[in-house]
């Protein structure tokens, strides 16, 4: 632990299972994520990675932070390092970023813990102030060291009663290569593992499962999100995507398309779980085993 997060000022909520830390004065951005009894961040920690734009500086810093998609250069990497708002609600607390000067959305989001349990939810928002309508979909992103794998549950099953239709999609990226020795592919889970290489690898899919995950040095994390059917998501289709380059892996979640006249907000919900598997799995397949003993889904 620390007094500050690379010289930006932090504060926490905790529970008897883990600690969160999030910045006070820019965001809102989530930088660190402790269980009980440990003195590791869960969360990456990059205060050295930047994206220069003619906005600005983007700061990567690490931890978990919220975009909205699609993706574009400088847009999606306006400077998020003033203004931040925090309210107190209840026993969590709500995280109010500043309008963007370039699109007039303002970033949210209110973090709760559950008190008996290592539990986190996280409501995300977006709202417009600007003058005119915006379509969008709001993108949750978060950051893990590399050393572990993400684990991509498969839809499985048919997706019509005679099994004729497909059930399931990939999305990739220019840079990923079906050859990335990183890339796992299996039936029911595809797997990536934290390697430091480039090229990197991004993958996307539609997500009827309702979780993404991560492993390494004996903790599962796990991201649940909401599934929303019959309706548009950005990238092709992807409602979760998973990216992994030299420095960092990242487990990301997407809401999907909205297009927002001005004054209104759209919201995206992720809850977070931790599991310890405190015996390393030998092989990818115990893992996968360790993890469906969970019940996820």
């Amino acid at each position: 632990m620390r007094d500050d997060y690379f010289g930006l000022s932090y504060d926490s909520l905790r529970n008897p299972f883990l600690q969160l830390d999030y910045l006070i004065t820019a965001g809102p951005r989530l930088v660190g994520l402790y269980l009980a009894g440990r003195r590791e961040n869960l969360l990456a920690e990059l205060p050295g990675v930047v994206a220069k734009t003619p906005l600005g500086d983007f700061r990567f810093l690490g931890g978990h932070r919220l975009w909205h998609a699609p993706e574009a250069h400088p847009r999606t990497y306006e400077p998020d390092d003033s203004g931040l708002t925090i309210e107190e609600i209840g026993s969590g607390v709500l995280l109010n970023g500043r309008q963007e000067l370039s699109t007039g959305i303002q970033k949210s989001m209110h973090i709760a813990l559950k008190p008996d349990a290592p539990v986190l939810t996280i409501r995300h928002t977006l709202t417009n102030h600007s003058a005119w309508p915006v379509e969008l979909a709001a993108w949750a992103i978060t950051q893990f060291p590399l050393g572990g794998v993400a684990i991509l549950p498969q839809p499985t099953g048919s997706s019509d009663a005679a099994g004729l239709l497909p059930n399931r999609r990939l999305i990739l990226w220019p840079y990923t290569r079906w050859s990335d020795e990183r890339l796992s592919l299996d039936e029911e889970y595809i797997l990536i593992q934290g390697l430091s290489q480039l090229p990197p690898i991004k993958i996307g899919y539609a997500n009827s499962r309702g979780w993404i995950g991560y492993y390494r040095d004996g903790v599962f994390f796990c991201k649940r999100i909401q599934e929303y059917r019959q309706v548009t998501y950005p990238d092709y289709g992807a409602s979760s995507e998973c990216f992994c380059n030299n420095q960092f892996l990242e487990l990301e979640s997407l809401g999907p398309l909205t297009r927002l006249e001005p004054g209104e907000a759209v919201q995206h919900i992720e809850t977070w779980e931790l599991y310890p598997i405190e015996d390393r799995p030998p092989t990818w397949d115990s893992l996968i085993q360790a993890v469906e003993r969970l019940n996820l889904g």
